[in-house]
């Protein structure tokens, strides 16, 4: 019997089956559905160089030990180190992200407006904190801030669900301030607190998914590919894939879609019905080869005319390399795509902060457990997790396996 039955070869799965090997542990085996390991982080080779199929992923340098971590599948050397250059286009106006504390790059009337706006925001003011997702956008950013930016860019990223959305993953926003906000404007230069990935590696000669093929090529025979698991029963433990091939553990590891395992076999009727309601959005990377005149990385776009939310500049991080990739809400994009450009959907994009997931995680995750399996990373868990949370996630994990 397998001990160790890892579902997904992503960032999470790789790296807790990494740790494993690491400890020397090599009773164990990772599934994966497609025919590469990366997930979301994938890279192709378009017009000559690479492009992440899954959309713009980078390594934050925030998470030392994780960083240490995985130089050693591509070393430092490998990578170049960039300090993040994000700017928003309000408007006919580009500015550098975050907005609260870039407003001081718009002419003068526009200033005059968001401090304004900012000003009269309910939480400087000392109002009621919202419940609802679309309230609370305006009561902490304020009106202008939000009908101009937050809230089309959120329904172009996500869809028209923003009403579904709730409030508990906001506080990694800016805590905006009207005192800095002002500075800024007065002294022409930013304040406040970064955002992640101020700074952050990506590879030199690669794309970002070199670095999890190389992961997984260490595994050797301890990973198979084309392995879609549609069976997970919980009492026998054991995995079923589409081809037929069954797999028992002692305990199972799960790091894909909980909603895209189309049979739970021994699970509570009530818990099947909790992950129909887990919600997720997909996301199109469309490529455009026309360069463009700007030294930013990516650059975020609110307006609602443009179907992209977010285009990637891709010769500003990746070295010889033309052109740049547009991200677009799944939906969407299926209407406007071109045929003459490459293009990849990534079905399982963004699992979806609605009202009440914390709670239903909780009560899925707990049953799981109970029965050796473990919900791990950004889909296992149904969070919104970068890579190098991920990771630090599956070190972990590791850990307490091991242990």
């Amino acid at each position: 019997m397998i001990k160790f039955l890892i579902l997904g070869a992503g960032p999470a799965g790789l790296s807790l089956a990494n740790r494993l090997l690491d400890a020397n542990e090599k009773n164990f085996l990772v599934l994966e559905a497609e025919s590469e390991a990366g997930g979301l982080c994938r890279s192709a080779c378009v017009d000559g160089s690479p492009l992440d199929i899954g959309g713009g992923h980078f390594l934050d340098v925030r998470r030392p030990e994780v960083n240490q971590f995985l130089f050693r599948f591509m070393s430092e050397s490998e990578w170049n180190l960039f300090d993040r250059d994000s700017r928003i286009q309000i408007g006919n106006q580009i500015i550098h992200h975050p907005i609260e504390a870039n407003i001081w790059e718009m002419d003068q009337e526009s200033q005059v407006e968001y401090l304004k706006s900012i000003a009269m925001a309910g939480c400087i003011s000392g109002k009621k904190r919202p419940k609802h997702f679309v309230d609370w956008i305006t009561w902490k950013l304020g009106k202008k801030i939000a009908d101009d930016y937050m809230l089309p860019y959120n329904r172009k990223m996500f869809g028209n669900k923003l009403n579904k959305f709730g409030t508990y993953w906001l506080e990694k926003l800016p805590d905006v301030n009207f005192e800095d906000t002002l500075r800024s404007c007065l002294a022409r230069k930013p304040y406040g607190k970064q955002p992640g990935h101020a700074q952050f590696y990506y590879p030199k000669k690669y794309g970002y998914g070199e670095l999890w093929l190389r992961m997984a090529e260490r595994l050797g025979n301890n990973i198979q590919y084309k392995q879609k698991v549609t069976r997970l029963d919980f009492s026998a433990k054991e995995v079923e894939t589409v081809e037929g091939q069954v797999y028992q553990a002692e305990c199972i590891v799960t790091s894909i879609p909980w909603c895209s395992i189309k049979k739970l076999t021994g699970m509570p009727s009530h818990l099947k019905s909790k992950i129909k309601r887990l919600k997720h959005t997909s996301v199109q990377v469309e490529y455009i080869p026309q360069r463009l005149d700007t030294e930013a990385h990516w650059i975020y776009y609110p307006d609602p005319k443009l179907s992209y939310h977010r285009i990637l500049v891709r010769h500003n991080f990746c070295p010889d390399s033309q052109g740049h990739w547009t991200e677009t809400n799944g939906e969407t994009a299926v209407k406007n795509a071109s045929p003459n450009n490459f293009s990849n959907l990534n079905e399982y994009a963004y699992p979806l902060n609605t009202i009440g997931k914390n709670e239903l995680m909780e009560q899925i995750l707990g049953w799981a457990k109970t029965h050796n399996v473990i919900g791990l990373g950004r889909w296992g868990e149904h969070q919104h997790y970068n890579s190098d949370v991920t990771v630090s996630l599956a070190m972990e994990l590791a850990n307490k396996l091991l242990s």
